[in-house]
């Protein structure tokens, strides 16, 4: 039979409510980069003011964001080259120049004095971020295994920061605490290096089909963040930024634990 006008209005009302929840759901993983960056620019904001406990809080933040917006495009596939770059642009605000802000602010004490260690320190921060970046934008390998990470990823290396300002962050202030600077040259250094950090993608993508993994997982952290969370953190950031060089030596534990765990992680 010929369409009729109502019918023809019918198909045209349901194409449109289709097509604004299309846009609605590609839309929903940007407002989460869009959360990212919103907290790494109110960290840089709070660090200048020397609110150095709470830029750390929300640089903690931009990271749960960055996790969230990555799980969410995936879940409702909305993986897009615009969601791509802007995620990296984001995340050059939120681990590139929040985490280089607040290690200086702490070194310099807030002073507006000449201070080129601090300076020189801080700016490889933000370049290797930016290097980092780039380069996983550019370099699709189809063949590489998705596991890894090549160099570590910057929200890995501005964790060690943060977890160094949650532990001492009164004992980092000024210049003459020139240890200071290693906290942000390792990590910096290891972000534009050929070494092979875990992705963990696996273990938080919602389509992973093994979910037991990342709910245990969140437990442990909740548990973890609620009664020790210095403790926690360092744990996670350090243990991260060790990974290279201890899962060797720990490989040969592996056979202890259960088929299923080793199967999440694997």
């Amino acid at each position: 039979m010929p369409p009729t006008r109502r019918t023809a209005t019918v198909e045209f009302v349901r194409g449109s409510v289709r097509g604004t929840r299309r846009r609605a759901l590609a839309t929903l993983p940007s407002l989460f980069t869009l959360g990212n960056m919103f907290c790494g620019f109110f960290a840089i904001l709070v660090s200048i003011r020397g609110q150095y406990t709470l830029a750390a809080v929300l640089i903690g933040l931009s990271v749960l964001f960055d996790i969230t917006d990555g799980a969410v495009a995936r879940l409702v596939g909305a993986v897009t080259p615009f969601g791509l770059q802007f995620d990296s642009l984001a995340d050059l605000v939120s681990f590139g120049l929040a985490p280089a802000l607040l290690a200086f602010t702490l070194f310099s004490q807030g002073q507006d004095e000449w201070d080129p260690l601090g300076w020189a320190a801080c700016f490889a921060w933000v370049a290797c971020a930016a290097i980092r970046l780039a380069r996983f934008n550019t370099t699709i390998d189809p063949t590489a295994d998705k596991r890894y990470f090549i160099g570590m990823p910057s929200p890995g290396a501005a964790g060690v920061v943060l977890a160094s300002v949650f532990a001492f962050g009164d004992q980092m202030q000024g210049r003459d605490r020139l240890w200071v600077l290693l906290v942000v040259l390792v990590p910096a250094l290891l972000m534009v290096t050929n070494i092979r950090f875990r992705s963990f993608r696996s273990l938080v993508s919602p389509k992973s089909g093994r979910p037991y993994g990342l709910v245990a997982t969140a437990l442990l952290l909740v548990a973890g963040f609620a009664f020790f969370p210095v403790v926690t953190g360092c744990l996670l950031a350090y243990g991260y930024l060790l990974a290279p060089v201890l899962v060797p030596l720990v490989a040969p534990l592996a056979k202890l634990l259960p088929a299923g765990l080793k199967e999440a992680l694997s």
